[in-house]
């Protein structure tokens, strides 16, 4: 092994070149090559469209957008859970150059009136109330004019960009226009004008905004190419050796990088099938789904997959056809990864790692790599992407083995943060390094592990423990379901360790029980002083845990 190598630097390479298209052209391209394939099944809506019938739409709703007014760059907002509306969306928006802004479907006024205004949002299409969602009804309150508006000509104090609402589904709202108006509007711009507008466009062009959840502060607003998405959304599809005959069960949200890059880009670019079998993840919608469209591919964060495999009709399904897919957002247990691969047939399964400011896959495991670099690792750097891993005190790249924070660089990396220079140059370097936050560490063949996030880290007496070799460890007592372990102030040590443990049903522990499990097995300054018994996590939409707020109540409750 040469210096080079002894480095934590790899550059990912590969036998298929990036695409050099637009979104749009692209789409157009593949939609024309095999029009009759089935191209979106969207279960809860019953709706089973080809290509040629997901195109003529898209074309349709392009124009109709053109007819609003939308020029190239201007921001068109999405604020809706997994509707067919959304894929029209997203490639009608592309087609046209307007950029496409993401509005978590959680969100509330507060957050909606910031995400709107900070992107200046001119055109928003939201969905019919879903749950505890009545978007027409919180978006009235942060515009309260649409109220004797006409629509197409809001006047909005707050958000001053937006002029025009569009509304879908079985919902008519004061001073917004629906779905079908916009799509009569298309006749006022012919298929010309389009062509001539998706032929202005540069693959390099912004053309997706994600504003991500951040721990502190107003979330920013991550700004992606067609290049960067299109690509990645190819590449990962691309280790799981996706062809046209995939079929792909989307559970996950298109809001987020997971639904809309990782499921419609990579179904599109290899021109599969996009099966979405409802609003929101629902663990038996989900299974009945991939059960009745015979799916050959099932995406989703660990704890969907733990859901699915647990639920109580888990037996009566046929899941025979799944053959691959996507773990991603959070580790994988052994038990669960075993369990997946035997019991939902996917032996091909593949983990991937990313953030969305890297559109987002940056690491992805291979459909053949062994069990063991599946669930404790998150592969290899994807090809045309360079990554190393840093110390954080020194900025100098480690030798592989040690932990440090990992950094990101190629065409996946976002343009930056809308309107946000200095949290820009907080994230990416001079060099055009994305640093991620993360810990991890590179084996001799490339492989890297995940440790945790450089703030998630922590500091007892000195030492410095990673939450995630603790919860490997406690994933193998035969009565945990899952497990987080969280850092807490410490007048002794600094810090102390808090695990927070779900059981198994039926099951019950305490806390010495535990301790006395792990007494021997791993080091004393590892094993957890706080023990917490829940029944869930507090998550994200997107399914990851949300430590922050783990800790928060911790401290609360420990008086610290």
């Amino acid at each position: 092994m040469g210096a080079e190598s002894a480095l934590s630097y790899e550059c990912g390479t590969g036998d298929v070149r990036l695409i050099g298209e637009t979104i749009g052209d692209l789409f157009d391209r593949i939609a024309s090559a095999d029009p009759g394939r089935e191209a979106l099944i969207v279960s809860h809506q019953g709706i089973r469209w080809t290509y040629r019938e997901l195109a003529e739409r898209v074309g349709v709703f392009a124009r109709g957008l053109m007819a609003l007014g939308v020029e190239r760059g201007d921001r068109v907002g999405i604020w809706s859970p997994n509707w067919a509306e959304w894929v029209v969306t997203q490639f009608a928006t592309a087609k046209i150059g307007a950029v496409l802004v993401n509005v978590n479907p959680a969100y509330r006024t507060h957050e909606l009136e910031y995400a709107l205004r900070q992107s200046a949002c001119s055109v928003l299409i939201i969905a019919p109330p879903f749950k505890s969602s009545d978007y027409a009804g919180l978006l009235g309150q942060v515009v309260p004019e649409m109220a004797w508006s006409r629509p197409g000509n809001i006047h909005s104090e707050t958000v001053p960009a937006l002029h025009t609402v569009v509304t879908f589904g079985d919902q008519e709202v004061v001073g917004a226009l629906t779905w079908p108006q916009v799509l009569d509007l298309a006749a006022g711009v012919s298929s010309e004008q389009l062509a001539a507008r998706q032929e202005s466009l540069q693959f390099d062009d912004p053309i997706n905004i994600q504003y991500t959840s951040g721990t502190t502060g107003f979330p920013k607003g991550a700004t992606l190419s067609h290049h960067s998405i299109l690509n990645n959304g190819f590449l990962t599809g691309e280790r799981e050796v996706l062809t046209a005959d995939d079929r792909i069960c989307i559970p996950v949200p298109f809001y987020h990088c997971f639904g809309m890059v990782l499921g419609n880009l990579a179904a599109v670019t290899h021109g599969a099938t996009m099966v979405v079998p409802s609003q929101v993840f629902d663990p038996l919608e989900t299974l009945e789904t991939v059960a009745a469209e015979r799916c050959t591919a099932l995406y989703g964060v660990p704890t969907m997959f733990i859901a699915e495999l647990g639920h109580e009709r888990f037996t009566e399904f046929d899941l025979s056809s799944l053959r691959t897919g996507i773990m991603a957002g959070a580790p994988c247990p052994v038990e669960v990864m075993k369990q997946v691969q035997d019991e939902m047939h996917m032996r091909e399964v593949t983990i991937a790692y990313g953030m969305t400011e890297t559109s987002p896959v940056s690491f992805q495991t291979t459909i053949d790599d062994p069990l063991e670099k599946q669930v404790e690792t998150v592969g290899r750097v994807h090809p045309h992407v360079e990554c190393k891993i840093v110390d954080p005190e020194t900025g100098r790249t480690v030798p592989r083995g040690e932990t440090g924070e990992l950094f990101t660089r190629g065409y996946l990396v976002m343009l930056g943060y809308w309107e946000n220079p200095e949290a820009t140059d907080l994230a990416i370097d001079a060099a055009r390094w994305m640093h991620s936050g993360d810990l991890a560490a590179m084996d001799d063949e490339g492989y890297v592990r995940i440790v945790g996030r450089v703030k998630d880290m922590i500091i007892r007496g000195g030492e410095n423990v990673y939450p995630r070799e603790i919860e490997e460890f406690l994933y193998t007592h035969p009565k945990v379901s899952d497990v987080q372990v969280i850092g807490v102030p410490d007048d002794k040590y600094g810090e102390e360790i808090m695990a927070w443990v779900i059981l198994k049903p039926g099951e019950t522990a305490d806390a010495d029980e535990m301790r006395e499990f792990c007494s021997g097995r791993i080091t004393h300054f590892k094993i957890p002083r706080y023990w917490k018994f829940v029944d869930d996590f507090p998550m994200t939409v997107t399914g990851k845990v949300q430590k922050s707020l783990m800790r928060e109540q911790a401290v609360a409750e420990l008086g610290g």
